[in-house]
């Protein structure tokens, strides 16, 4: 079995949007079928800056991931719910800086495992896993996490715009409960990077949830509040320069201007250690 493989039989349903390859759609990607397409001009309708939302998400991943290799020492990453490969992912960024960096990717949309098995398949640092990344058990004992996720190497877990997808439950299977479960197979010093759809405005948050359950046949969670959000980090060391709308992290250049983002919702966390 070449990396990544699993023994997972889900087929690719094109009739029905998948979240990965709606935000491919909107970062301008082409691994998109009709039906994620029509299902992202109704949330354009919704959230007309969703576009942009996403262009932001995407470059806040790759300074975060810059940083968590060049100041925090992070040798190895796990990324959950990696979505579909697109320009700058994980191991690019991290191994453009050290190629001694391995990331291992999670997701459970067969897409995502169709696509990124094809473009790793000859990067022995990097894996990705079909799975849904609630597994937190299984996924640790997975055969590519023990070969490329090593004890003694400072790691990294990814939760980027991803909690959003997973519904509250009230167990095992809860946002939070995932995030501490994650953080106790983690060691002292790993560090942990979450964010998530929020939303100050309550009829967005109820319609785009609507939209994206009734889009994707369930398989969604909830867009969120801050507070909501910031309880995620409990027993975590919040990390410089805190909480708060990702494009506001670390930027590259001047704060982008009120105008260009999104009134509607934004993507809101931060960076935490272990």
């Amino acid at each position: 079995m070449a990396h990544g493989e699993s023994n997972r039989t889900d087929a690719i349903d094109a009739n029905t949007p998948s979240v990965a390859r709606m935000y491919d759609w909107l970062l301008g990607g082409v691994e998109n079928y009709h039906s994620d397409r029509e299902a992202c001009m109704k949330l354009l309708e919704i959230a007309p800056q969703a576009r942009s939302l996403a262009r932001d998400n995407r470059a806040f991943l790759r300074r975060v991931v810059r940083v968590l290799v060049e100041e925090y020492n992070v040798e190895q990453f796990i990324d959950h719910g990696s979505g579909l490969p697109a320009e700058g992912n994980v191991h690019q960024v991290a191994q453009g800086i050290d190629p001694q960096c391995r990331v291992v990717y999670i997701d459970n949309d067969p897409t995502v495992l169709a696509h990124g098995r094809t473009i790793l398949q000859e990067n022995d640092n990097t894996a990705v896993i079909h799975a849904d990344m609630r597994e937190t058990g299984s996924i640790f004992q997975h055969e590519d996490v023990r070969r490329l996720i090593r004890p003694h190497c400072r790691t990294a877990a990814l939760f980027v715009s991803v909690l959003h997808c997973l519904p509250d439950t009230g167990d095992r299977n809860d946002p939070a409960a995932l995030i501490q479960r994650v953080a106790g197979r983690l060691k002292p010093g790993d560090l942990m990077v979450i964010c998530q759809l929020v939303s100050t405005d309550p009829s967005v948050r109820e319609r785009v949830t609507r939209l994206m359950l009734d889009s994707t046949g369930g398989r969604w969670g909830r867009v969120r509040e801050q507070d909501e959000v910031r309880a995620y980090f409990n027993r975590l060391t919040i990390l410089e320069p805190g909480l708060g709308d990702v494009v506001d992290w670390r930027p590259d250049g001047p704060p982008l201007p009120v105008e260009q983002r999104a009134p509607e919702w934004v993507e809101w966390g931060g960076l935490a250690r272990v």
